[in-house]
């Protein structure tokens, strides 16, 4: 499944250790300096590498924990009360599954989070709950389960369920370990409660219009003025789209979450989507660059990550690392399944980093080690 490649041929570093060399290398460390050949078959893959693993989290194994948060710290102690999930080979960066981070936050009904902004950008996909809300640089949005919601950033933002809602969970997912390692992050606390600058739900009332954009509204924001894309909405089109699509053999039904005045993605260094497995489905295998969190919303199903299987279910979050062989399939044959997912491509995009190959051999499918 995997091509082979041999470090002994020209174009790549062969030096042989001499006690002379050994003398020279300890020479050029004194001064803050390397050879390059020492190092460089290891900086200079011959395919992109990841130090990520994939990984599944259980919902059901969580659930209670991040449950029992809310009982043993209020929001305002925690500055944001989250149960983060952390890869096994990312835990020096508190990552998730390359450069991303993700974890689960629990508000129960009265409760608010103060306003914070920072230069991660933020998303939210909601699990649980009744009467959640946000508010996003003045404008408050009410949210639902499977709702999809951005705090994009250096926009002020903070969370909460209203009194008589019902317990709130929903997944976090920010690129705070991109910006981290990009040495840009910041962070600041808002004094007090910000002034509510539009009508209750102004963004998805405005820019949720099946198309329609206004056109005497001006928006001069590198990311989309759409904060909540709802569930309600997105499954009805993926049913729809479904009707007249081909079903892609890696992924089913696919649809991005997309910036409706550009076509573009949601946010400059973070992307998302929707996928529709259909009843039965069996994905083929590819692998592309572009780390990915996924979660079910819908159904189950499992997905085979680098010859391992994961079965997944509505609620469990898993990941697939960059360059990672993967393949999604329906376990149910009367039922689709729906996989939430945000991933890294904006930035693996811009910078003409992307690239993918399928897998040709056994009929496109891993044979699970």
């Amino acid at each position: 499944m995997e091509d082979k490649f041999s470090d002994d041929q020209i174009g790549r570093a062969r030096v042989q250790d001499s006690p002379e060399l050994v003398a020279y290398y300890k020479e050029l460390e004194t001064l803050g300096a390397g050879a390059l050949w020492t190092v460089a078959n290891d900086i200079e893959p011959w395919e992109p590498r990841s130090s990520s693993v994939p990984m599944l989290w259980k919902y059901d194994d969580l659930r209670e924990l991040v449950l029992k948060s809310s009982e043993l710290v209020t929001p305002e102690q925690a500055g944001r009360r989250v149960v983060y999930l952390v890869n096994d080979k990312r835990k020096d960066v508190s990552a998730a599954v390359g450069w991303l981070y993700t974890g689960i936050q629990v508000t129960r009904p009265g409760e608010s989070t103060s306003a914070h902004k920072h230069k991660a950008s933020a998303l939210r996909f909601i699990m649980e709950g009744e009467g959640g809300y946000t508010v996003v640089d003045g404008n408050k949005i009410t949210f639902e389960v499977n709702d999809f919601v951005i705090t994009p950033n250096s926009t002020w933002h903070e969370h909460g369920v209203a009194e008589n809602g019902k317990t709130c969970i929903w997944q976090d997912g920010l690129d705070i370990p991109l910006v981290n390692a990009l040495e840009a992050n910041d962070y600041a606390v808002y004094d007090g409660k910000q002034a509510l600058e539009k009508p209750l739900n102004y963004s998805p009332i405005t820019y949720n219009c099946a198309g329609l954009i206004p056109a005497d509204k001006t928006w001069d924001k590198p990311y989309s003025p759409l904060f909540k894309y709802s569930w309600k909405n997105v499954y009805p089109a993926l049913l729809e789209a479904q009707k007249v699509t081909e079903v892609n053999p890696f992924d089913g039904i696919f649809m991005q979450y997309s910036n409706p005045l550009t076509g573009g993605h949601v946010m400059q260094t973070m992307g998302a989507a929707m996928q529709l497995l259909p009843a039965g489905f069996k994905g083929k295998a590819h692998k592309h660059t572009g780390s990915f969190v996924y979660q079910c919303a819908k159904g189950k199903g499992y997905s085979i990550i680098n010859g391992k299987r994961y079965d997944w279910k509505e609620r469990d979050i898993f990941c697939v690392p960059s360059w990672a062989w993967h393949e999604h399939h329906n376990l149910s044959e009367t039922e689709d399944a729906c996989l939430f997912q945000f991933n890294d491509l904006p930035v693996i995009e811009s910078l003409g980093l992307f690239q993918s190959r399928e897998l040709e051999e056994n009929n496109g499918n891993q044979e699970i080690k």
